[in-house]
């Protein structure tokens, strides 16, 4: 018992070997550490990507949004300015026909007024002259002198109103004064004629003079009053042509104009919403951009302090092993001399070797294990230093192990640093690639937008100027057929005036002939009734057909001025439209080409961020292996080869166990011998 008591004394007051202890202890702490941060922090970049894709999501979908929503307002601008200057163009249009109704409703007013003073003028005329004419034919058919005609008194009142009257010129009033005078000179003369009336010759021709004086003036009174008349009739369908015109155009331009401003409220709540709503997108894009660069930042916060703490912890493990190293060299002969370790013996060695065959084994294994090359080649080195001549192969092949495992850390080390490094420009370079491609894409849909907006006003505007083309056409036509229809009106019109007028003087030829004495044209009665008859029926199809005619002239114009007044609205309207749609495709054509020189520059900018992504992509996507994967094989790799170091340790310390317990043993048997 104090033997082996003795052995546990001697191997648990070695300080170097629980120096050593620690020191591996430590390693492992570290590399549990480093293994639970890597977890953490592959949790933590998932998390940052996933949010990252959602934030970009968002930020994209809010962008297009308002994209939409600016469309919209531009859209809706253009319009607003197109319907207030249409508002515009029909108020005043309205104002002018307003005023050009109100300028010839007061003419027509005077016009009326003017023909109305002048009819009741000729009416009093005609008036005046048909009685004076029946007072005359009265006294000349009651057989009396003209003496006894209560001195002319009647008479010479009459011709005298005539004279006084406004209706008749200054000729016709100088030659009735003439005869009034006349008439007045035959009663002074009657009077101082005491055997009696003057000769009946004497009253016939003065009497005879009267009448067909008083005829003349009431045929051209009569006819004055039809000029008169006519005039005022083709006045009044002018106004009424002219006032239906203007009234249809005002009508037409209130309607246009209440459409017009209908449609510009329209559009001016349009905007107005999609202004309200680009707004809140506006500041819901902010926030989303602001939590976007606060993640980023957040994220390459912790992944500049993740490489920082992966580099301190390789630093660490470095400075671990070469310590544990420099021990474990340079404190061997030292700890046995003060600790009373033996050098190892024969036995030890053979030991050793048989150990170490068992750790090249592990090793071997483990390669095979995990497929890998590196593996394979460090285990055929050990076989071979393990067979070589050296002293002590054991510690060689602790010494290559150890090294390996500095290796493959620091490889883990600059892997993980690599892996920081690929993540922040793969993901600030995939950022630049969407902005892009979203910026592009938007450009597109609104290129693709105006042009067909653009597209369709053009096709309109063809449209519109083939219907004016044709409209023009048909108004040539029909002012051609119009102004040949009117031609031969004011041709045959005349010449059926003439007929009429001539037919009328002969019949009051005939007339005034077969009046006079119906004794004396007997025999040719009958023959003279025959021609008067038929000359009134021509005079009869004469008159039926110059009313025809005007009736049909005037019918003719009046639908070709109905006719002409819509298509000079159409016209106007469609000369508008013309014009407000070719600014506006116009325009359309100009932001166009602007926004392709936009794109254009945009994607020269895409094609330097894929040039580039390319470049990282081949430098940072693992091939065949991921990061994950290497990190997951390393780690074993690791694992493995701690575990044939500890496998060696553990051998060598039992050894040495072993060893002691021998020479005690040995001593103990000399001892008793002696």
């Amino acid at each position: 018992m104090g033997l082996w008591a003795g052995f546990a004394t001697v191997s648990a007051t070695n300080p170097i070997a629980k120096v050593i202890q620690m020191v591996a202890d430590l390693q492992q702490k570290v590399i549990g550490e480093g293994q639970e941060a890597q977890k953490i922090y592959t949790e933590f970049a998932e998390m940052c990507e996933d949010r990252s894709r959602d934030l970009h999501n968002e930020i994209k979908t809010g962008k297009a949004t308002a994209s939409e929503l600016t469309s919209t307002i531009e859209k809706s601008a253009a319009d607003i300015t197109v319907l207030e200057e249409k508002v515009s163009d029909f108020a005043s249009a309205i104002s002018e026909d307003e005023a050009d109704l109100k300028k010839a409703t007061e003419m027509r007013a005077k016009e009326h007024a003017d023909f109305s003073a002048v009819q009741k003028e000729l009416l009093s005329t005609i008036n005046t002259i048909e009685r004076a004419t029946r007072i005359v034919e009265r006294e000349m058919n009651g057989g009396a002198s003209l003496a006894q005609v209560s001195n002319m008194k009647s008479v010479t009142e009459a011709l005298t109103a005539m004279v006084n009257a406004q209706g008749i010129d200054g000729a016709d009033g100088a030659k009735l004064m003439a005869l009034v005078q006349s008439s007045s000179s035959s009663d002074s003369e009657e009077d101082s004629d005491e055997v009696g009336a003057p000769s009946a010759a004497s009253y016939e021709n003065q009497s005879g003079g009267i009448v067909e004086a008083l005829e003349g003036l009431l045929t051209k009174a009569e006819g004055n009053l039809e000029d008169a008349r006519k005039t005022e009739s083709a006045a009044l369908n002018a106004f009424q042509m002219t006032k239906q015109s203007l009234e249809d155009k005002i009508r037409f331009a209130n309607k246009e104009m209440a459409e017009a401003k209908k449609s510009l409220a329209a559009s001016n709540e349009a905007k107005a919403t999609a202004t309200g709503e680009l707004d809140v997108t506006k500041k819901d894009l902010a926030e989303d951009i602001k939590e976007l660069s606060d993640l980023h930042h957040e994220c390459l916060t912790e992944a500049t302090s993740f490489e920082e703490s992966t580099k301190s912890r390789a630093e660490e493990l470095k400075a671990l092993a070469e310590a544990k190293k420099i021990i474990q060299e340079s404190t061997g002969g030292a700890a046995s001399q003060s600790y009373g370790l033996d050098q190892t013996s024969f036995v030890q060695v053979k030991a050793k070797d048989g150990e170490t065959a068992r750790v090249v084994n592990m090793v071997r294994h483990l390669a095979m294990t995990l497929h890998s090359h590196a593996l394979v080649q460090f285990s055929n080195r050990l076989q071979t230093v393990s067979h070589s001549s050296t002293t002590d192969p054991f510690a060689k092949v602790k010494g290559m192990i150890k090294d390996m495992i500095e290796k493959l850390l620091d490889e883990a080390e600059a892997d993980a640093t690599k892996k920081a490094y690929c993540d922040k420009e793969m993901s600030e370079t995939q950022q630049k690639q969407d902005e892009k491609e979203d910026s592009i894409e938007q450009l597109s849909t609104q290129i693709d937008v105006m042009a067909a907006e653009s597209k369709k006003l053009k096709g309109e505007v063809g449209v519109l100027q083939k219907e004016l083309a044709a409209l023009s056409r048909t108004q040539a036509k029909m002012d051609k057929l119009r102004a040949e229809e009117k031609a031969v009106y004011e041709k045959n019109k005349p010449e059926l005036q003439q007929g009429i007028k001539g037919v009328q003087t002969a019949l009051k030829v005939l007339r005034d002939y077969y009046s006079k004495d119906e004794k004396s044209h007997s025999s040719s009665d009958g023959a003279g009734a025959g021609i008067i008859g038929m000359l009134e029926v021509c005079e009869s199809d004469f008159s039926k057909g110059l009313a025809e005619m005007e009736a049909a002239e005037e019918a003719s114009k009046t639908e070709y001025d109905a006719v002409t007044k819509e298509n000079a609205i159409a016209k106007t309207t469609k000369e508008q439209d013309v014009k407000y749609k070719t600014k506006t495709h116009v325009g359309l054509d100009k932001s166009i080409s602007e926004l392709k020189a936009d794109r254009t520059g945009v994607s020269d900018e895409l094609s330097a961020v894929n040039e580039y992504f390319a470049g990282i992509k081949k430098e940072c996507v693992a091939k065949p292996d991921s990061y994950e994967e290497k990190v997951k094989r390393r780690n074993a790799e690791i694992a493995g080869l701690k575990d044939a170091l500890e496998t060696l340790d553990g051998e060598a310390v039992l050894l040495q166990r072993k060893s002691v317990h021998r020479t005690l043993r040995g001593s103990a048997i000399l001892k008793a011998a002696a």
